[in-house]
């Protein structure tokens, strides 16, 4: 259930940070505001703004000089609350995520569906049958902390680690579905990977999605993975976007 709207609050985090508190829960309208308040600072382009973090119901607000003028701040950052209404009934973006499912993209996919009573067929049509919101990038750069998996897909995670996970791998654990950026260690149940490159660091910017967008997975076969690989390289992929439409039943 949605948590009532409550007054934000203004939270000191040190000298030189100011931390906005929307609400004690995750919940989707709550982030919603967190990521209408970031758009709407962004646009202000406030000199004293250093960099903004959100999470899942705040966000933090880092100044440039510790010590700065709170009072001026806390009074813009009031005056900018108060006309977030706006922003915030707009939902936001549907990102296209191309994702190859089972194989060695997904060698955890048989035992996702065989834990579920589920053919592999049917988990991979019900993961790709939702748009999930994200809440909040983090764990490793571009890391999305996705809402919205059908729980029946909720799997637990791996006894026992791996060491090494190739980038652009989609996972479950428990109820949480998610695409790792980077080659790293983890414990989620692979599922599939995405020819998408989430973290370069030679690209502008280097992160590849943000909080606050919606992401779709779109299965696809081996042979157009490698296609989109190449295009990926070559720097000629357009990531497919579309206005997201809040339809009945939607959750994050």
């Amino acid at each position: 259930m949605p948590e009532e709207a409550s007054a934000p609050r203004l939270l000191p985090a040190g000298e030189s940070c100011v931390v906005v508190d929307f609400g004690e829960h995750i919940d989707y309208g709550i982030n919603r505001r967190v990521q209408a308040l970031r758009k709407a600072l962004e646009r202000a382009s406030f000199p004293w703004i250093r960099e903004m973090v959100p999470t899942y119901r705040s966000l933090a607000i880092y100044l440039h000089i510790p010590g700065e003028d709170l009072v001026k701040i806390h009074k813009a950052l009031e005056k900018t609350l108060g006309s977030l209404e706006r922003e915030e009934a707009h939902p936001g973006e549907v990102v296209a995520i191309p994702l190859c499912y089972g194989g060695d993209f997904g060698p955890d996919l048989s035992f996702v569906a065989s834990s579920n009573n589920l053919p592999e067929e049917e988990v991979i049509r019900r993961h790709s049958g939702r748009e999930y919101y994200c809440y909040m990038l983090g764990f490793t750069p571009g890391f999305p902390y996705l809402g919205g998996m059908d729980l029946s897909l909720a799997t637990p995670r791996l006894a026992k680690p791996r060491q090494i996970i190739p980038a652009g791998s989609v996972g479950i654990a428990d109820q949480q579905t998610g695409i790792y950026p980077m080659e790293s260690p983890g414990g989620w149940q692979l599922i599939g990977r995405t020819p998408l490159r989430l973290f370069d660091p030679e690209r502008e910017p280097p992160i590849l999605l943000e909080a606050g967008l919606w992401i779709r997975f779109v299965p696809i076969s081996p042979e157009e993975y490698r296609s989109i690989t190449q295009q990926v390289a070559t720097g000629s992929y357009a990531l497919a976007r579309q206005k997201k439409t809040m339809e009945r039943g939607d959750t994050a």
